[in-house]
C-alpha cells in the first residue's frame, strides 16, 4: 500500500511525554513535582527558523529548539533562557531524539542549510509535495523519504 501525503505529514502532528530525571527538577522543599512534560518533534520549518536566527550563536539554537518543541508547559524564551543548563541539555537530547537528529550541536546549521533544502528539492520533485507539505515534516519523515525515494530510484535502475 502506497502511503498519502497525508499519511507522511502526520507525524509532524505528534507529540510525547517525556520524564524529566528527578535530580534536573527542584522541588522547592515541598516534594511534590510532576516530572512529566509534553514535546513535539521539529519540522523543517521550525530548524530553518532556528538555523537562520541563531547563525552566530550555538547556545541561542538549543534555546529556540527548546521553546519551539516545549508544548507543555509553554514557555517564553526568557524562561527558557532561565532553565538549569543539565535541564536544557537533557531537553535538547530528547527534542533531537524526537525529531530524528541525530548531530553535534555545532551541525545543526550545517543540517539546516544547503543538503536540506536539497532534500525538500528532492522530495517536492518525488512526490509532488509543495513546499509548504515538506517544511511542515520533521527530519525524520525527510531522512525516511529520502531513503525511500533513493531505494525506488535503485530499483528502476536495476531491473531484474
Amino acid at each position: 500500500m502506497t502511503l498519502t501525503s497525508e499519511d507522511l505529514l502526520a507525524g509532524s502532528t505528534l507529540t510525547f511525554d517525556v520524564e524529566v530525571p528527578a535530580e534536573l527538577l527542584s522541588t522547592n522543599g515541598d516534594g511534590s513535582t510532576d516530572d512529566r512534560i509534553v514535546l513535539r518533534p521539529l519540522t523543517v520549518r521550525d530548524l530553518q527558523s532556528i538555523g537562520k536566527a541563531s547563525r552566530k550563536d550555538d547556545s541561542l539554537s538549543a534555546t529556540l529548539m527548546i521553546q519551539q518543541a516545549l508544548v507543555e508547559p509553554e514557555l517564553k524564551l526568557d524562561d527558557v533562557i532561565r532553565l538549569p543548563a543539565g535541564l536544557a541539555r537533557f531537553l535538547v537530547e530528547r527534542i533531537n531524539a524526537i525529531s530524528g537528529i541525530n548531530t553535534p550541536r555545532n551541525a545543526l546549521e550545517e543540517l539546516v542549510q544547503a543538503p536540506l533544502a536539497r532534500a525538500c528539492f528532492v522530495l517536492a520533485k518525488e512526490f509532488g509535495w509543495t513546499p509548504e507539505e515538506v517544511s511542515g515534516m520533521t527530519i525524520g519523515q525527510i531522512l525516511l523519504y529520502l531513503e525511500m525515494a533513493n531505494s525506488d530510484d535503485n530499483i528502476d535502475n536495476n531491473p531484474k
